[in-house]
């Protein structure tokens, strides 16, 4: 079989080379225990308990963004309406299992074709949960399984197949479809899973292939290739692995640029399980602490000790690090059941970040209470998200300084931290020195997308969303230098900080300060280090 080259969007970076591993749906086929249709919706009905139980077991054990990942399928179970179409039809004499497989193959379909990115990303999700209540349905376990170290091809992943798999061997992922914000995508890029998107009808004309490279980094794939194309991307790869074992070995040291300037690295982390394991030393500190991950549950809004208890738990970690936690940056493409607004024509626009917590103070107070408590125990900073003008600062200092004041009559202990933004509005980044800031952090991603008007997950303008453009870079500048001025620090932690092609154009803008997850920590410092050489 000739090799076949093929290109798609990149998902999640890295190399990889294995045996192909095909993987279809399967399809169980269930006998009706009984021509009642009570009895058939009874067994639905315990079918999709079973598959949210079996989950919500699975969540007790994981946390951190796969839990996110997992709560999202217990909310859609959780959900009535999703099975009022399969109950209707049951009503009609249809089986359970096949109108279970209606109701939900129309869902997916609709999800498949929204607009919006972000939602056709969610696809994948409706496909597991549809296999999950069918599993249960028939008492067969229907999650594909994946032999570590193989290049998984297909026309799309579930979640609980890529979960299923051992990716400690290697292994990657090649899509036809997909899409690089999808929830497997993000599960890829944590476990360090190369995996390529987008690829288009993946047709072999009844000869699947044995053998396929897999670059995560540009986006594409080859199948069976020649004996001299992968002579080749092996010694890719084995430059890669010295290039990344050498930087490992490094990790634990302070970053500095060729001419020696040195620069902070610091973390970012969407729950205190991303720090299991990790040597404080790594880093410079903790430059942004998503908090959404405490509002994704089903149990509903936590509560102030709930905070507190979090935060506490991240700043024990690192050791008199500072620590800098970002208020509730709900709404655009995280949504909270219960908080965030149902059907605004572009969320993207709407009532996000600041505006939401702003507009509802009940929520905002708990959580502004929760962090100063926690600010008697290490180096905390506490960063507003989606800054527009200086009024949504001053309103929420003004909050912060009541709650201090009230959690001080009590008896409280507790410490007024220092309160920051993002700059991730281009109306912030060009009249920062407006604003009476402790600190500034770059959200290079939000940034990018208004500055371009261009999303990232929409592959038809992918392009233009480019962290490099010199218009991007030029408000990033514009930022630092508006720190210089007040005298107060800025830092990046957006993706375009763990992206090394950047890394010297950012270091260019005056940044001394990038914030990236703990997978890129080594890369970044190797590309530190050869700045300026």
């Amino acid at each position: 079989m000739a090799e076949i080259h093929l290109i798609g969007r990149a998902a999640s970076p890295g190399l990889a080379i294995g045996p192909v591993t095909m993987l279809t749906a399967a399809v169980v086929v269930r006998r009706a225990a009984s021509d009642d249709p009570a009895q058939e919706a009874a067994a639905l009905r315990a079918a999709i308990e079973g598959a949210r139980a079996e989950i919500a077991e699975q969540i007790k054990t994981i946390q951190g963004e796969v839990a996110d990942i997992l709560e999202f399928q217990v909310a859609m179970l959780e959900d009535d309406a999703l099975a009022d179409a399969a109950y209707e039809v049951i009503s009609e004499g249809i089986t359970a299992h096949h109108a279970w497989r209606l109701a939900l193959d129309v869902e997916i379909a609709g999800y498949r074709a929204a607009e919006d990115e972000y939602f056709r990303a969610r696809a994948a999700d409706i496909v597991d949960i549809r296999d999950r209540v069918l599993a249960h349905l028939s008492g067969v376990d229907t999650v594909a399984r994946i032999t570590g170290g193989s290049i998984v091809a297909a026309d799309d992943i579930t979640p609980s197949a890529f979960l299923a798999a051992d990716w400690s061997h290697g292994g990657a992922i090649a899509l036809a479809g997909g899409s690089p914000s999808s929830h497997v995508a993000m599960l890829a890029r944590a476990r360090g899973a190369p995996m390529v998107v987008g690829l288009g009808p993946l047709s072999w004309n009844g000869q699947p292939p044995a053998l396929a490279l897999v670059d995560g980094d540009a986006g594409s794939v080859i199948f069976d290739p020649e004996p001299e194309t992968r002579r080749r991307f092996e010694q890719r790869m084995a430059a890669a692995n010295a290039a990344l074992a050498a930087a490992e070995s490094a990790r634990l040291a302070p970053a500095y640029t060729a001419d020696g300037r040195r620069i902070a690295v610091l973390l970012n982390i969407a729950a205190p399980e991303d720090l299991a394991g990790l040597d404080p030393a790594i880093c410079d500190g903790i430059g942004l602490v998503r908090t959404e991950f405490l509002f994704e549950t089903s149990l509903g809004l936590p509560d102030e000790d709930t905070q507190y208890a979090v935060y506490r738990r991240i700043l024990d970690w690192a050791q008199g690090r500072p620590v800098t936690i970002r208020t509730l940056d709900a709404g655009g493409d995280k949504p909270i059941k219960g908080l965030t607004i149902d059907g605004e024509s572009n969320p993207f626009l709407g009532l996000r970040g600041i505006r939401l917590s702003l507009a509802r103070p009940e929520v905002f107070r708990v959580q502004l209470r929760a962090l100063s408590r926690a600010a008697v125990h290490g180096v905390l900073k506490v960063m507003l998200p989606m800054i527009a003008v200086p009024g949504e600062l001053d309103r929420a200092g003004v909050m912060l300084d009541a709650e201090f004041a009230a959690l001080r009559a009590e008896g409280t202990a507790c410490a007024r931290p220092p309160l920051g933004i993002m700059i991730e509005v281009p109306a912030a980044a060009l009249c920062a020195e407006d604003f009476d800031a402790a600190f500034y952090s770059i959200g290079s991603n939000d940034l990018t997308q208004y500055t371009m008007a261009a999303a990232r997950d929409i592959g038809s303008v992918a392009d233009l969303n480019d962290a490099g453009h010199p218009a991007v870079l030029a408000l990033i500048a514009r930022t630092v230098e508006a720190a210089r001025k007040r005298d107060v620090e800025v830092s990046l932690c957006g993706d375009a900080a763990a992206d090394t092609r950047l890394t010297k154009a950012l270091l260019a803008t005056g940044l001394t300060s990038l914030s990236v997850a703990p997978v890129a920590v080594a890369r970044l410092k190797a590309a530190i280090a050869k700045v300026g050489s």
